[in-house]
């Protein structure tokens, strides 16, 4: 019961309770009530009511979707504090008290259908008006990363890719940077951009924190900073058949997909715990969603930065300390041609990196973009596991340069 209640609490945090009322309302109507409407009630009882008027039989029937696509659009507002939701839940609601006021006294009429109509109309417009007050809960503006993580960021696999657009956007909102890749020429081209454009300070590390003593280095590099958020970026792809791989290159991803973040974490949260704030990043994929032939390991390495990211969430809610693992699917980067895959269009990483710093401290995952979404969660909701590694392998078959 404790789990279940610290769930619940995490759930309903940062809402009046009238408001996760109505949020659980939505949820209940989007995935309960609605389908079961749609689906099973025989089309001849079938009846829905827009602004006072009675649609019965197919007509019901048809203006149903767009019933579930606001409650789901509702509970999802409710739930994210979604910024759209002011002041469209407020209009809407008031749209249902206006039916709510009409369709008693004009289907039922006399006064019992005149009383019901003032009710429900007076009901519904004082929720409306709940709404119209609450604008302060969806409001746009949240606390700066730098107001919530005061001091420096330490992103590695910093030099390209999702690394150096997290280096961008954190700069942007003027903290100071410790940029760790092997690239050197790259890192110290970026490190100065970033200097003249944000006027912050920058560090570079060179190191391969594939190996202990890279990690060492960069470790003993930032030891006299502040690090308030700790961005576990470097990675690399490995296309192909595993047996086929080389063995050196297979234990390089495990040491840096698992143990680099581990060790890092581990030495870096303390000081954040103690501080009282923080925030961890880990940059994982959709592949660790599910089983990935000609990618096994790399799927392997990012299904256990996913478990993790999410197991330190619970561990360290309360702390100050927001843990995010951002899951992006294909993204217009140089990662494709370094594993040995035809480069496909995939979602800009300023895209992702900003999802990202928007969901970090509302989620524990995320996967960016609504395609990526789709296939994540019907792979594994909609598709045994063992076809969806079938399907995997042949897709990833055609990508193999």
């Amino acid at each position: 019961m404790a789990a279940l209640r610290d769930w619940l609490n995490c759930v309903f945090a940062g809402r009046p309770a009238w408001m996760n009322a109505l949020m659980v309302f939505c949820a209940f109507m989007a995935f309960v009530y609605v389908p079961w409407d749609f689906f099973v009630k025989p089309v001849a009882e079938d009846q829905e009511v827009w602004l006072g008027v009675m649609f019965t039989g197919a007509a019901a029937k048809f203006g149903e979707p767009l019933h579930w696509a606001i409650y789901a659009a509702g509970a999802h507002g409710f739930y994210r504090k979604s910024h759209w939701m002011w002041p469209w839940a407020s209009i809407y609601v008031f749209s249902v008290a206006i039916g709510m006021g009409i369709w008693p006294v004009v289907y039922h009429g006399g006064a019992v259908g005149l009383g019901v109509g003032v009710l429900g109309f007076v009901l519904f417009a004082l929720l409306a008006v709940l709404l119209w007050r609450a604008q302060p809960h969806f409001s746009a503006h949240r606390a700066s990363l730098r107001d919530r993580y005061p001091g420096w960021a330490l992103v590695t696999g910093g030099s390209g890719g999702i690394g150096e657009y997290f280096a961008r956007a954190l700069a942007a909102e003027g903290i100071s940077c410790v940029l760790c890749a092997r690239r050197e020429p790259l890192l110290e081209a970026l490190a100065d951009e970033v200097r003249r454009a944000e006027g912050v300070e920058v560090r570079v590390v060179v190191a391969d924190l594939a190996s202990a003593e890279g990690v060492e280095h960069l470790l003993a590099a930032v030891a006299d900073l502040p690090i308030s958020i700790l961005v576990n970026n470097a990675g690399f792809g490995a296309a192909g058949a595993f047996v086929e791989t080389d063995g050196d290159r297979l234990n390089a991803m495990v040491a840096l997909h698992c143990g680099a973040p581990v060790a890092l974490s581990h030495a870096l949260l303390p000081a954040m715990r103690e501080r009282g704030n923080g925030a961890l990043l880990f940059t994982g994929s959709i592949a660790g969603r599910q089983a990935v032939p000609l990618h096994g390991l790399y799927a392997a390495s990012k299904a256990f930065q996913l478990l993790f990211g999410e197991s330190l969430h619970v561990e360290l809610r309360g702390s100050g300390i927001d843990v995010l693992v951002v899951e992006p699917g294909v993204t217009d980067t140089e990662f494709q041609k370094l594993a040995g895959e035809r480069p496909l269009r995939g979602e800009p990483p300023a895209r992702v990196v900003a999802a990202a710093l928007d969901a970090l401290g509302r989620q524990s995952s995320l996967i960016p973009g609504w395609w990526d979404w789709l296939r994540a969660n019907a792979a594994a909701r909609l598709v045994p596991r063992r076809v969806a590694a079938f399907v995997a392998r042949d897709v990833f078959q055609r990508r193999l340069l």
